[in-house]
């Protein structure tokens, strides 16, 4: 299964979870009275508003989880989320809307080097030879808040490119038919410059 792939289906199942968990809280938060769904933001935050050290839904126990969802505040700014499969705007959303930040879920966090705060991925790590585009991996970068660990199972045949050497200018290229700005983009591309074609 690929990376992208078992990341889905992780934040389906997660999505799954949550909307699970809010209906159930929705049905808490009436206290078994018969009360419209449009009743339960308010309810949430007159909650708040009246005991501000209560901290989310209640467990079994009485305990709560989560953080309080501070006023005008965004969840992913008061908690780190790094590698919680599910969106920012997910994690805020259920902020909003249960006046409580969820726990950050941990234990799915992908292998991976964690990602450098203002650098993306391919400037922090060497994807030479990685089959993925630059694109896809710094977005699982930003999704994960971990830099996928580089695949170097597919490395391309040809010769590893030299930094600020275009391909063309590295090898002779003279008889083969492809034009010299798709051999260098080959070249940039994969971080190797291809094989003559003749």
């Amino acid at each position: 299964m690929s990376h992208a792939t078992l990341l889905h289906a992780r934040k389906a199942a997660a999505a799954m979870v949550i909307t699970i968990a809010a209906f159930g809280l929705t049905a808490c938060q009436g206290g078994g009275n018969d009360t419209s769904s449009s009743s339960a933001p308010a309810s949430a935050s007159a909650d708040k508003s009246e005991n501000p050290s209560k901290t989310g839904g209640d467990s079994a126990d009485g305990k709560t989880s989560g953080t309080a969802d501070e006023s005008g505040e965004r969840c992913t700014d008061q908690m780190n989320y790094a590698g919680d499969p599910r969106s920012d705007a997910e994690i805020n959303s259920i902020g909003t809307d249960t006046g409580t930040c969820p726990t950050p879920i941990k234990d799915d966090k992908p292998s991976g080097t964690p990602t450098k705060p203002g650098t993306s991925c391919t400037d922090q790590l060497d994807y030479a030879g990685d089959s993925r585009s630059n694109a896809e991996i710094n977005s699982i970068g930003a999704d994960t808040g971990t830099c996928p660990t580089p695949d170097k199972g597919n490395k391309p045949s040809g010769t590893p490119s030299k930094p600020g050497v275009s391909c063309t200018d590295q090898i002779n290229y003279a008889g083969d038919s492809r034009p010299n700005a798709e051999i260098n983009s080959i070249g940039a591309d994969t971080g190797y410059c291809p094989p003559v074609k003749k």
